[in-house]
This record gives structure tokens, C-alpha cells and sequence, in this order.
């Protein structure tokens, strides 16, 4: 499956994230904060997706992507991040970098289904191939009409 960086200051959520992760197949790379990151990104090579926390000693999720994406060949890296921290500014900073934002405390289903969906594009940004996507109303077909009858009667004074 996929090579995936997990970058969070809190041991626990490293640990919970790196077991689900395993858990569906996933080759799991884990470091406490940026530099970690990057030391383990040049001894491991590149991951195919990066799991940030926001907020971490050092140097925050947000720089630690911008850096990321300065390597060669990670311009593209998806990204998810896992923060506590929802205000609009941290959010919208978060996806001004293309990456999906998960709040913290998170539940795992949400958190994989995010995986999945980043996992998606990486594969096209690896293999220089784009995906477009069907819109929704060529996918789906339409919903028969309801028909709109009153099956009781208002309740009196109404």
C-alpha cells in the first residue's frame, strides 16, 4: 500500500494513527515534530502522503508541509492535518496548501476515509496521470418525483 508520514508532538495520537494506518496495510513512517520529519524523509525517502499535526514545537505543520514540497518530487504531496486548533484562519491556512482538515479530537472512520480520498491523487501526481472526475449528476441518476399529497389534516386553530 502507501508510504505514509505521521508528524505529531502527541505520542498517543501518533500511536493512533500509526495503528489504524498499519491496521489497513499502510507502510507507517512516525516522527514528534519537522525535523524529525525531514531527517526521516531523507534517510526513507519520500512518503506518498503526509499526516501533520498544526501545532508542534519547532516548526508547525503548515511550514513543515511548505518545506516538504520544496524536495524534489514531493511538489505535489498530499496532505491531511490534525489539529485541535478550529479557527477559520487555521483551517483556511490549512487548505490554502491543497490539504484536507481534520479537527482534533477526530474519529478514526473520518480520518481514513480522508486517507483514501488524499491516496487517490497521489497515485496520479506519482504517475504523472490526472483523474478527472464525473460530476455528481452524470454519476447518479435523477430521484423519481414525490408526489406532494396531504395524507392528514391540520390540527384545528392551525
Amino acid at each position: 500500500m502507501a508510504h505514509i508520514l505521521v508528524v505529531d508532538d502527541d505520542r498517543d495520537v501518533r500511536g493512533l494513527v500509526d495503528f489504524r494506518l498499519r491496521k489497513a496495510a499502510h507502510q507507517v513512517l512516525v516522527a514528534p515534530d519537522g525535523a524529525a520529519a525531514l531527517e526521516l524523509v531523507q534517510d526513507r525517502g519520500a512518503p506518498d502522503l503526509a499526516i501533520l499535526d498544526v501545532t508542534m514545537p519547532g516548526m508547525s505543520g503548515l511550514e513543515l508541509l511548505v518545506e516538504l514540497r520544496r524536495r524534489e518530487g514531493l511538489e505535489q504531496l498530499p496532505a491531511i492535518f490534525l489539529s485541535a486548533r478550529i479557527l477559520p484562519a487555521d483551517i483556511a491556512a490549512g487548505r490554502a496548501l491543497g490539504a484536507t482538515y481534520l479537527t482534533k479530537p477526530f474519529v478514526a472512520p473520518a480520518l481514513m476515509a480522508a486517507v483514501d480520498a488524499a491516496l487517490g491523487p497521489a497515485d496520479a501526481w506519482r504517475s504523472g496521470s490526472v483523474r478527472t472526475p464525473v460530476p455528481a449528476d452524470e454519476r447518479t441518476p435523477p430521484a423519481p418525483a414525490i408526489p406532494r399529497v396531504l395524507t392528514s389534516r391540520p390540527p384545528p386553530g392551525y
